[in-house]
């Protein structure tokens, strides 16, 4: 199930658990942060109390992030047996996919995927358990592989 992270800011809520600039402080007091990003003029956050909910009953969150730092901090500050996918598609399918999804902002999602892959060739050593391609991948054949592999990667009970 997708992780919905803590969006502070205006835009699409869809997907998000919409809050405060108040509440984001209150979580950050109290040491409860785990990532935080700033993008397309909003914060995103990846907080403790939200992860401790997404995995109530042994549920398997997806934690959708674009930058290796978040990725990097989620996994070495939250314990949980993670799996690492990368999915990736080429800029021209960004190009192509953001105003399908009714984005407003398509110039910035072509920054966002410019930057990000950036970030990716600064960071050459990644590990990662899975990488698909989405332009060759359909979605549903997507989800059945990591599926797969978070089943044979998640330790069960």
């Amino acid at each position: 199930m997708p992780f919905a992270r803590l969006k502070i800011g205006a835009g699409k809520t869809q997907g998000y658990r919409m809050g405060t600039p108040e509440q984001l402080a209150a979580l950050a007091a109290h040491g409860d942060v785990i990532y935080r990003n700033d993008r397309y003029g909003n914060t995103y956050v990846v907080d403790r109390p939200g992860l401790d909910q997404a995995m109530e009953g042994g549920r398997i969150p997806v934690v959708h992030l674009g930058q290796m730092t978040g990725m990097e901090q989620v996994t070495d500050q939250y314990p949980a047996h993670w799996v690492r996918a990368l999915l990736w598609c080429s800029k021209e399918t960004t190009a192509r996919r953001s105003p399908q999804r009714d984005d407003t902002d398509t110039a910035a999602r072509l920054a966002a995927w410019e930057a990000t892959q950036a970030d990716l060739a600064a960071h050459p050593r990644a590990e990662w358990e899975l990488r698909l391609d989405t332009d060759v991948t359909a979605p549903c054949e997507a989800a059945e592989t990591i599926h797969k592999i978070v089943r044979r990667a998640v330790p069960h009970p």
